[in-house]
């Protein structure tokens, strides 16, 4: 399945297995060596709303952002995103390993306090 998904996204050129394992490394590694991991892209207006949010109500923590637009592996993260969380749009935000959700998501998260939760965890 998943190497179905990345030939949708990246028909452009084939891919490797190879490289299908680097995405996925790339994409654990992030989400679980990083207190907030983003994966956005810079034309979503989505996207900075959810980093607005946690640039206002979190300036302590620095968020790590892929912006999957500027990346030539952009398409394929966002393959593998959407295999790993069903979720095929950004923002994709994870906070402690855990998988929040988009942009809605996670400003409903806030006003339920959920949010501010998984950031002091």
């Amino acid at each position: 399945m998943l190497s179905s998904l990345f030939k949708l996204f990246t028909a452009s050129k084939p891919v490797s297995q190879a490289e299908i394992m680097a995405v996925k490394e790339l994409v654990e590694a992030a989400i679980n060596e990083n207190k907030i991991t983003i994966f956005s892209k810079t034309t979503c207006p989505y996207c900075r709303r959810a980093k607005a949010l946690f640039a206002a109500k979190f300036p302590e923590e620095k968020p790590v952002v892929y912006e999957l637009n500027e990346r030539e592996d952009g398409p394929a993260i966002q393959s593998y995103l959407a295999e790993k969380t069903g979720q095929r749009t950004v923002p994709n935000i994870f906070v402690n390993k855990q998988h929040v959700g988009g942009n809605d998501d996670t400003q409903a998260a806030f006003k339920t306090g959920e949010l501010a939760r998984l950031v002091n965890a």
